[in-house]
């Protein structure tokens, strides 16, 4: 018998101006997610993420200390809380990426994983962080991630989490292979030019190269005031072959849907032995200083 998931994915566009006060664009955000997740439930989707730091705009677009105060402590934060309640009440897996406090001044950017029961099941923190202009000065905001790549076991079926810049590292997504990794959701905060043509080249080579599924979110639309450019959407779900199933639209709301049957990952691995036929012991130069 198959083991089919619907996976939903979802791209929202910056709901309230991102020079409105922190509290209004927070909430105004989370009451336009709260809608898109009832929305996606009602499409039938089992396991849904969010884009990347959904209930505010791509503040690392500047330096600022006044988007410190979006910071939540993860589960114990009011959102994650909510994001329980929520995964609970339809029955649903949720990927929730946050901007989370360990403790004061000590900040990640963070993805929370919530079960369908509306149980918490841990955290993945983004490791690489970039800092370089125009426009993502993620060093300013956020420590390197050190919870490792961890895979959690949901109720239908074994996640991970990668998020935004971590999709240029190829290292991070095999280690969620090994961990065992059934769907590795990655979502993103990333604008037109060189990284649009990446953006369906790395990670259906991800899917590939360690034969799992991905799903892709990309913030759609463009923020004002700092205007980097335009954060393009079109996320989407790739299969172990590394054949994108469904794709959102170009630069505005979309929930984009896919059935995943969890079975190919073993069709798929019996035909391309790629985790038999690796040689770790041939590989030191990579954790090489």
């Amino acid at each position: 018998m198959s083991r089919v998931v619907r996976g939903g994915l979802i791209q929202a566009v910056l709901s309230e101006s991102a020079t409105s006060s922190i509290e209004k664009i927070k909430q105004s955000m989370i009451d336009k997610h709260v809608a898109l997740i009832a929305r996606a439930a009602d499409k039938g989707a089992q396991v849904i993420c969010m884009q990347e730091l959904f209930y505010g705009p791509y503040f690392p677009a500047e330096q600022d200390t006044k988007w410190y105060s979006l910071v939540e402590r993860v589960p114990e934060g009011p959102t994650t809380q909510l994001m329980c309640e929520l995964a609970r009440k339809h029955q649903i897996v949720l990927v929730v990426p946050v901007y989370e406090e360990e403790l004061p001044g000590v900040y990640y950017n963070t993805a929370a994983v919530i079960d369908a029961d509306g149980k918490y099941l841990g955290k993945y923190r983004k490791h690489h962080l970039p800092h370089c202009n125009p426009g993502f000065w993620e060093k300013f905001y956020f420590r390197p991630g050190n919870l490792g790549f961890p895979v959690f076991q949901t109720r239908f079926g074994r996640v991970g989490v990668y998020i935004c810049y971590d999709r240029h590292f190829p290292e991070g997504a095999r280690c969620l292979g090994l961990n065992g990794a059934e769907i590795v959701f990655n979502p993103s905060a990333t604008v037109a030019g060189l990284s649009e043509y990446l953006w369906k080249l790395e990670q259906p080579a991800h899917a590939v190269a360690n034969q799992y599924f991905v799903g892709a979110i990309n913030r759609p639309g463009t923020e004002a005031p700092w205007n980097i450019g335009e954060f393009y959407g079109t996320s989407y779900f790739c299969d172990p072959r590394g054949q994108i199933m469904a794709e959102g639209r170009r630069a505005e709301d979309d929930i984009v849907v896919a059935d995943m049957d969890l079975d190919q990952i073993r069709e798929v691995r019996n035909v391309w032995q790629f985790f038999r036929d690796r040689r770790p012991e041939a590989y030191g130069q990579i954790t090489a200083p």
